[in-house]
Order: C-alpha cells, then structure tokens, then sequence
C-alpha cells in the first residue's frame, strides 16, 4: 500500500513538471470537446448572429434621405443676366420667374412685328368694300391677307425669342444654390444660374442584406426614423428593388417614396427604416 501511494505521488510531480516545462494549463473538458470558451464567440457563431439580425423582419435598416430630383437651371441663349428673383433657400413653384437676362433687342422686335401685323389687318379691313364692289381683284385680295398671315407668325417667332430671355423653375422646389449674379455672362447650356432641389416627395435609399430579396416588394411601405431631426416616424412606400445584388458586401439597393407635402423633412440626412412585412 506504501508504495502504491509513493507511486501516485511521484505520478503527479512529474505531471506538474511536464505543465510548468510547456507553460500550458490543462484544458477543461469543454476545451477537449473542442466548444467554445467562455467571452470568445468563434467565427461560426459571429456568422450565426449576423444572418439571425439580417434576417429579423423588424430589424432597422440605415438609410439615407435624398431630394427627389435635383436640376441645375440655365438659359438657352447667351446673354447678360439682368435679374435673379430668388435667393437660397426660396422656395420656387414650377413655371415661376426665377431669372431674367437683357432683353431689349428682342423686346423692340416683338413690339415691330406687332405694328406690321396691325397695320396689315387694317390694310385688309379697308380693302374687303373695294373687292366687295369688284373694285380689286381676288389676287390682290389673297395677297394681302396671306402677307398679314405672315406677319402674325413673325410675331410669334419675335415673341418666342424674347420668352427664352426669361429662366423659369422647371420643378416645384428650393433653391439650393445660386451661382451667378446680375451683370454676368451666361453661355446657352453651359452657365448654371440656379441649383434647384425637388424635396416633395423625398427619395429614401437603403442598402439592405440580399436575405430581404425574396421578401421586399415594389409597393410595400416602411416606417422611416429621422431622429434626432424629428421625433416622430413617416410611412414610405417602396418603389425600387435592385435585381443586380452586390455579392462582395452581401447587400443591395432599395429605394422608397416619401410624402413631404408640407417640406419639414429636411433632404440629406441619415435616417432609419423598418420594413412592413
């Protein structure tokens, strides 16, 4: 019996030298069974949480709130800007007067081609009793009333050159921004008198998991967080689902529609959105 215990004492000096000599602790029986320790989560089980929030129906998605369409407006003429009519942060209504370049040239002429056309109607009027009594002949007749014809579309053209010295808001809007002033040349299609945002409705962009795929549907509506802007949520509907996903990230593009009638929702800002399914 002696020297079985003296066995098991030697047994186990040699098994603590052998743990101080590779500077390992034994492993526990988890640690054997190959289970993950206690505060470190392996690869497999982070993969597993992710795929679970991804897939979480009411799980908020980042988003980001964009104006609905942005346009830059110029003239379709050279000439000199004479007037801008609105500043930064005006509100603007599509077809109203925003700017107007030099007109006299074009004005003179409008009022020119309106004199030939009365005097022509006039010429026309007094000339209906001569041909009335056989006094002139049909041919005179026609040609008179065919030159008042063309007075009248040279008005027309005189009068469309001189609207085109006009920049009206093609949207109904904000100015963004204003990028020249009275006095300065504008080149057609090439000079940017105002920027011009379309805030109502906004345009809500988001990039969700490719686990939402199958599940997101053009015309389905989620609530929007604009916090700490607002405090309260907006319902928007969606109205494009990307069929092209990024496979590197795993995401694609969602785009919803929502109502600002009354503009409080600013544009450009991070929000959040929940899906309705």
């Amino acid at each position: 019996m002696q020297f079985w215990v003296a066995g098991l004492v030697l047994m186990s000096l040699a098994l603590g030298v052998q743990a101080q000599a590779t500077g390992s602790p034994p492993q526990t029986d988890s640690a054997q069974a190959g289970l993950p320790q206690s505060g470190s989560p392996t690869q497999a089980t982070k993969r597993s949480f992710r795929a679970v929030g991804a897939d979480n129906p009411g799980r908020e998605h980042e988003c980001l709130v964009e104006p609905f369409m942005v346009t830059n407006v110029g003239s379709p003429v050279d000439g000199i800007l004479e007037h801008v009519l609105v500043n930064r942060g005006d509100r603007v209504r599509k077809g109203q007067v925003v700017a107007r370049l030099q007109s006299g040239v074009e004005g003179a002429a409008v009022a020119l081609s309106r004199a030939r056309v009365e005097f022509g109607r006039r010429r026309v009027d007094r000339n209906e009793a001569l041909f009335a009594k056989e006094l002139i002949s049909a041919q005179e007749r026609d040609e008179l009333v065919t030159e008042v014809s063309l007075r009248e579309q040279e008005l027309i053209k005189d009068q469309e050159l001189l609207r085109l010295r006009t920049i009206i808001s093609p949207i109904d809007g904000v100015v963004v921004e204003r990028r020249l002033h009275p006095g300065e040349f504008i080149r057609a299609e090439k000079s940017v008198v105002l920027k011009l945002a379309q805030i109502n409705p906004l345009n809500v962009e988001v990039i969700a998991p490719t686990s939402l795929f199958s599940k997101l549907k053009v015309g389905m509506s989620g609530q929007v967080n604009v916090a700490p802007y607002l405090t309260e949520t907006f319902k928007a509907r969606v109205v494009v689902v990307d069929k092209v996903v990024d496979a590197a990230s795993g995401t694609m593009g969602v785009r919803l529609q929502m109502p600002n009638p009354d503009n409080r929702i600013p544009a450009g800002v991070k929000c959040g959105v929940i899906f309705d399914m």
